[in-house]
């Protein structure tokens, strides 16, 4: 089916409009268009995806992305999740750590975030990232100096659909210092506002975001980081221990790694961070089209040297952070054969792969 027939009349036109705009042609043939759900307007992965679509259009690649704006990744994977007729049609954003978690989905600790269990296997396509967001905490009182320091405090945290910044640094703070909203001026609300919280002195403390690749030697340091510089204000950094992140990981049937970031990776680090890390995917449900997998990790794997040159997000991009956390059990067909084709499969053996919960 053609990108216009999958779009419909109204929304191709406006489609085209907007790509035109951008100085982007239209396509040259007809490409299949696959949704991707993704997170907040302002996030990250909704500029470099919208970019990455341009890209394919110009390269009249088989295979579009058209990104979606959604409440965040954990709400991602409820929606996915639930809409059966997402699973042959869509791909989404997601992480390692939340599959895992969202077959916890109704317990005590998940429930507010997602009232009940998701325990699809769900297959990877790609690799994107390595984040760091919700695994420590920014403030400007360096009186502050681990996460305990916190109960009773003000504390501005991403919103209950997003994964990383919303749900993760609770769960963190809640197995890790006992902070809950029970005790604790706790505020669910986007990037940008927490941010902007923070800056204003309305809270103590909040979630900023890090990005990195399977090495851990680069880094991304995204926008919210640099809003908090820019105030010339001392940044100082709540972290995390080992023996936290492991006792994250016995407690929810996660693989958070912990990662110690040298001195001055962030802005004001003057001394090393101990935070968790997850590894953040494209993924899609196992009846999703094996020739649609295969043609979009194989024009991802193709444009993604280019892509480089083009977003911040996109400077970590190599083969091998494309196939880290991939296997043979977690991974679908068509992205599998993509890999083959292009001589990367075995980079996966250079991580530990992805696993799901025992049930």
């Amino acid at each position: 089916m053609s990108l216009l027939e999958k779009l419909g009349t109204t929304a191709a036109a406006a489609l085209v409009g907007a790509l035109a705009l951008a100085g982007v042609p239209a396509p040259a043939r007809a490409a299949d268009a696959v949704p991707v759900l993704l997170c907040p307007f302002g996030c990250g992965p909704i500029a470099g995806d919208t970019i990455l679509m341009n890209q394919l259009i110009k390269e009249n690649a088989p295979v579009m992305l058209l990104p979606q704006e959604t409440p965040g990744y954990m709400y991602n994977v409820r929606e996915m999740g639930q809409n059966e007729g997402k699973w042959k049609t869509s791909v989404f954003a997601t992480e390692d750590t939340l599959i895992q978690l969202a077959y916890s989905g109704g317990s005590e600790d998940m429930k507010e975030f997602l009232p009940e269990p998701v325990t699809i296997p769900w297959k990877l396509l790609y690799g994107e990232a390595w984040w760091g967001q919700g695994k420590f905490l920014a403030t400007f009182d360096c009186s502050l100096k681990s996460l305990a320091d916190l109960k009773g405090k003000r504390i501005s945290l991403g919103l209950r659909g997003q994964s990383d910044w919303g749900v993760f640094s609770r769960l963190f703070l809640k197995t890790i210092a006992g902070i809950t909203p029970d005790n604790t001026d706790i505020r669910h609300m986007t990037p940008a506002q927490l941010t902007q919280q923070l800056i204003d002195g309305a809270t103590d403390a909040a979630v900023t975001p890090i990005g990195a690749e399977p090495t851990k030697t680069t880094f991304i340091v995204p926008g919210p980081v640099r809003q908090l510089e820019a105030t010339g204000k001392k940044i100082c950094y709540l972290g995390v221990s080992q023996a936290d992140v492991d006792k994250v990981n016995a407690e929810f049937q996660t693989t958070f790694e912990w990662v110690e970031l040298p001195p001055n990776t962030l802005p004001g680090q003057d001394q090393p961070l101990g935070i968790g890390f997850d590894k953040a995917f494209k993924a899609a449900h196992a009846d999703f089209p094996e020739e649609l997998a295969y043609k979009l990790v194989k024009s991802v794997g193709e444009i993604g040297p280019k892509m480089k040159e083009l977003h911040a997000l996109w400077g970590i991009w190599s083969p091998e952070l494309m196939t880290c956390g991939l296997s043979e059990e977690n991974t679908h067909p068509g992205a599998i054969r993509a890999y083959k084709e292009l001589g990367w499969w075995d980079l996966r053996n250079k991580c530990d792969p992805m696993t799901y919960p025992k049930t």
